[in-house]
């Protein structure tokens, strides 16, 4: 399990991450939200012990990850631009992380395979797609217990998208908990279980997203007179209206808004399906950012 408890982490007078908290459980697939800036990628740094925190405390299975060799050893970090030197091939990288990994080979050539990616080929003549996709391969060959990665679906096609998702969910299902940083919200919709979205240096909202998107509703309405957002009796998270049509989003039970809807009496009243994509453009909108 990793327990992040009042962490603090500052560039100078630069502030990222304030009193942030969360827990990712054993076998999670947790997901990084927040608009660009918010720390998520500060936050995979810290977990992994890339960075010292300046406050605060971060315990992957009880114990501290900032240089710790033990905890170290457990934890496969995959960043937005990986490093590797100038002429190293696939299969040379593949021996190094077998100085530190339990690698499994096949795993490995499986998904080269999938992906039509050569091991032996410099990696720095590979597209940025293809760089992606190998470290995807190396770091799902890692077998890891803790699997950070950050913006892990850029840059791959539908195909290699599908294929990484179900290699994740494979490592899930051996017990590997898994932290994505990403901005691609209906992927991280398909695989994580839970999430966190980082706004203003903390964690604004953490949970379930299954918990989420059942906390929030989006209604369509048609009325015969003009109605606006003061005059409907709950608080909107968004509203918007064209002519006599509105589309509103509220926080709370979908049945109570449902009646106190219905009291009004619309011409039509329908109830519209949100995705998580719909969750974290409102919640930032709420928050300001897209007035």
């Amino acid at each position: 399990m990793i327990e992040v408890t009042g962490l603090y982490k500052s560039y100078g007078k630069n502030v990222v991450l304030q009193d942030a908290a969360l827990q990712v459980g054993d076998g999670d697939i947790f997901g990084l939200v927040g608009i660009n800036g918010a720390g998520k990628s500060t936050l995979l740094r810290l977990l992994s012990g890339v960075l010292r925190r300046d406050a605060g405390s971060i315990l992957i299975d009880g114990e501290e990850v900032y240089e710790n060799e033990r905890v170290k050893r457990k934890l496969f970090f995959l960043p937005d631009d990986p490093y590797y030197t100038v002429n190293l091939t696939g299969r040379q990288q593949a021996a190094f992380y077998k100085n530190f990994y339990d690698f499994d080979d096949e795993i490995f050539k499986g998904y080269l395979e999938k992906f039509s990616l050569s091991a032996e080929k410099p990696i720095r003549n590979f597209s940025k797609g293809m760089k992606r996709q190998l470290f995807i391969s190396l770091a799902l060959a890692c077998r890891p217990a803790y699997l950070f990665l950050d913006e892990a679906f850029d840059g791959l096609d539908p195909l290699a998208r599908l294929e990484f998702k179900r290699g994740l969910i494979e490592l899930q299902e051996k017990g590997t908990s898994v932290v994505i940083a990403s901005h691609s919200l209906r992927e991280l919709e398909d695989i994580c279980d839970s999430f966190a979205l980082l706004d203003g240096h903390k964690v604004k909202s953490y949970g379930k997203i299954e918990g989420e998107l059942a906390r929030l509703s989006k209604f369509q309405l048609i009325f015969e007179r003009d109605v606006e957002r003061e005059d409907l009796p709950f608080e909107c998270l968004h509203f918007e209206k064209t002519g006599r049509v509105i589309r509103v989003v509220v926080r709370g039970d979908a049945e109570e808004v449902r009646s106190e809807i219905d009291a009004l009496g619309p011409l039509v009243v329908d109830e519209i399906p949100m995705d998580f994509e719909d969750v974290f453009l409102y919640e930032v909108e709420e928050r300001g950012y897209l007035k």
